[in-house]
């Protein structure tokens, strides 16, 4: 008799085991957004080269890497919350930002953090300077996108071109850009002056911003006619847009001086 009530009493404790277990995960389910539903406009975080893909390395990169200048300005991809600001000795400085929609960002690398946690910011407020810190083999923003939260095993990492636009190594990319699907739009609006730089002044159609004078790529352009137009080499505008081949899309934003 006692061996059965024994038994009745782990039978019970094993079913309730597999019910909670089974509420946790359906919870956890409902938490995560569908990757359909995620909000799409995020403006890329900084200037620069596309140096790695999220997916590389036998599946263990869990983000993409912006190659640029020391220093180079980075900015928030959307509204949110600073989570954490801190030193680590892989990520380096690294800064991570909570979003509307159970989102989480991940700013690495950088040689300086700007924000603090617990600090609200808005879509294009500079976060912090590129750099290299950690465990960098070179100047990059090493940047992730998480549902829910970030986790040691990174188990809710997606591929942030999901937001940002799709990008392949090699692509030259530049902050405060927004996309929608594959298409690149122009700088938001929204996104606030970085301090460095003076107030952009459009002169017919091109801009000034500090000492920087842009082109917008209009349909049918080359890069040999806005060289034309600007007094230029092609090898001179793709040196200064760190660019890898003269491949060009309508309103893309090219420096030309």
């Amino acid at each position: 008799m006692r061996d059965y009530i024994k038994r009745f009493l782990i039978a019970i404790i094993m079913a309730l085991c597999i019910s909670l277990l089974f509420i946790g995960g359906k919870h956890s389910e409902a938490s995560m957004t569908d990757e359909n539903d995620l909000k799409v406009g995020w403006i890329w975080p900084s200037d620069g080269v596309i140096s790695d893909t999220y997916g590389t390395r036998h599946g263990k990169h869990k983000g993409i890497d912006i190659a640029g200048r020391l220093d180079s300005p980075v900015l928030a991809v959307d509204d949110g919350v600073v989570d954490k600001s801190y030193f680590s000795n892989t990520y380096g400085n690294v800064v991570f930002v909570k979003h509307p929609n159970n989102l989480v960002t991940v700013y690495a690398h950088l040689n300086t953090r700007l924000v603090a946690e617990g600090q609200g910011i808005k879509r294009g407020t500079m976060i912090g300077k590129m750099g290299m810190t950690g465990q960098a083999t070179g100047v990059h923003l090493h940047f992730e996108t998480h549902q829910i939260e970030w986790t040691y095993e990174k188990k809710y990492a997606f591929d942030p071109e999901k937001l940002l636009g799709k990008a392949e190594v090699g692509d030259s990319v530049q902050r405060g850009v927004a996309s929608a699907g594959n298409n690149v739009l122009e700088a938001s609006s929204h996104v606030h002056p970085i301090a460095e730089e003076r107030p952009a002044n459009k002169i017919n159609g091109n801009k000034l911003a500090g000492e920087r004078k842009e082109y917008i790529v209009q349909v049918g352009d080359t890069l040999a006619s806005i060289a034309e137009k600007n007094n230029l080499t092609v090898k001179k505008i793709k040196e200064i847009n760190r660019l890898t081949s003269e491949v060009i899309k309508p309103k893309q934003i090219l420096i030309v001086n």
